[in-house]
């Protein structure tokens, strides 16, 4: 993986726990925390190359969905 793809990847995650955080009211640390603790980090990372191809607020809708079904309560 390049520089660039690296970057990418770093502004997409930046981006979706802004929005993320945003849209429940949440700091952008505890946003951060939350979408760690139920896997939705690791979720933006892995599916990157189909999520990035979404608007941001689809990709908060999947977080959601995602922290949910792992148990998350937002």
């Amino acid at each position: 993986m390049d520089k660039k793809e690296i970057f990418d990847k770093i502004e997409y995650v930046v981006a979706c726990v802004g929005a993320f955080a945003q849209r429940f009211k949440l700091s952008n640390s505890q946003a951060y925390a939350y979408l760690r603790r139920f896997t939705g980090i690791d979720f933006l990372l892995d599916c990157y190359a189909a999520e990035h191809t979404l608007s941001i607020d689809d990709a908060v809708s999947d977080l959601q969905a995602l922290c949910s079904r792992k148990g998350g309560r937002i």
